[in-house]
């Protein structure tokens, strides 16, 4: 079998365990561009997040099972809105926090609470 073939065939098996998670019911926004979004805003710097490569971190809280959660930031109700607004602009709800605000767009913290809030699978 040829480099080129061995190569292909891996790229292969790689990527069929990247498979996208569903948006669930209810919830706005492109849940496979939030993936792409919370690489590109290196979220994974300080948040072990499901489906994102990065270092093992533990600076922020883990995203794992951020779904199932009953408040973001310890005080907001967890649904998409809170979840936009926090991703956007953490320090307007917690100045305390050590999460700092990224320059997040609105459509970017759309799709990336989309990625979130979809169920682990």
């Amino acid at each position: 079998m040829s480099a080129r073939r061995l190569a292909a065939g891996l790229l292969l098996v790689l990527l069929a365990g990247c498979q996208d998670k569903p948006a669930p019911a209810g919830v706005q926004g492109d849940a496979a561009r939030g993936r792409v979004a919370l690489a590109q805003h290196a979220c994974r710097a300080c948040h072990m997040i499901p489906g994102i490569t990065g270092p093992e971190t533990y600076v922020g809280r883990p995203l794992v099972d951020l779904a199932e959660q009953r408040f973001i930031a310890g005080r907001l109700p967890n649904n998409q809105a809170n979840l936009v607004r926090w991703i956007r602009d953490p320090q307007s709800i917690d100045p305390g926090t050590a999460m700092p605000a990224m320059g997040v767009s609105e459509r970017d913290a759309l799709d990336m609470s989309a990625w979130l809030l979809a169920p682990e699978r």
